[in-house]
């Protein structure tokens, strides 16, 4: 089955161009268009697109509010954002509402497409280190105090060994750097992070390092 893309800009030349690299894709089929986030929403809740490819700085909905709904509404549909540069607010306010990744807008079409393909299938396409980076740039935006009293109430789901691994998770090692850092089989490795993934109800690895900033478990440097 093709992946089935939903494209949210308010640029129809933008969506146009978007959907010619597409339908030059085997594996792809452009499935609709929307020009802000309200109709991003109402139409991946009646087209149920794969992938979601969203633009942030629209007027009306913005992209950020479009993937909040999104995530809430159609959970098997992932969220790509597309934004100016990569470490700043947008990108940062996307990866908290729930998407699954970001691209640069001026990102080459292979890029695009490799993207595509990554967050169709479950991955993540920011790196962690990435999102830690923006995390750190942006801690000021993290809830504090109760704010933090459910994310607390989730983390207490986890067992010592989970805790663990979210926390170097959280530090942007990879499962092979976590193994050597806890002493563990990278294939033990694996098993608790699906395990996380599973008991937080987070969508994937990116998510799991937002949670693990917003519990207080990793601090900025």
């Amino acid at each position: 089955m093709p992946i089935r893309v939903l494209l949210v800009d308010d640029e129809p030349l933008l969506r146009m161009a978007f959907t010619m690299v597409l339908d030059a894709q085997a594996d792809m089929e452009p499935v609709g268009e929307a020009g802000d986030g309200a109709e991003a929403a109402r139409l991946t809740r009646e087209l149920r697109p794969d992938v979601v490819l969203m633009d942030v700085r629209m007027p009306g909905t913005d992209g950020i509010e479009a993937t909040e709904r999104i995530v809430a509404e159609s959970p098997r549909s992932r969220v790509l954002i597309l934004t100016t540069f990569d470490l700043d607010e947008y990108a940062f306010a996307g990866l908290r509402a729930g998407a699954s990744g970001f691209l640069l807008k001026n990102a080459l079409p292979q890029e695009l497409l490799a993207a595509i393909r990554s967050v169709a299938a479950g991955d993540a396409v920011v790196a962690p280190r990435v999102t830690r980076l923006l995390l750190e740039n942006f801690a000021h935006q993290l809830p504090s105090g109760t704010d933090r009293a459910g994310l607390d109430d989730r983390l207490g789901r986890l067992t010592a060994r989970e805790r663990e691994v979210l926390t170097e998770v959280g530090r942007g090692l990879s499962n092979t750097e976590i193994a050597a850092v806890l002493h563990l089989a990278e294939a033990t490795v694996k098993t608790h992070l699906n395990r996380i993934l599973v008991k937080l109800k987070l969508r994937d690895r990116v998510q799991a390092v937002v949670f693990a900033y917003e519990t207080r478990l990793v601090r900025p440097a």
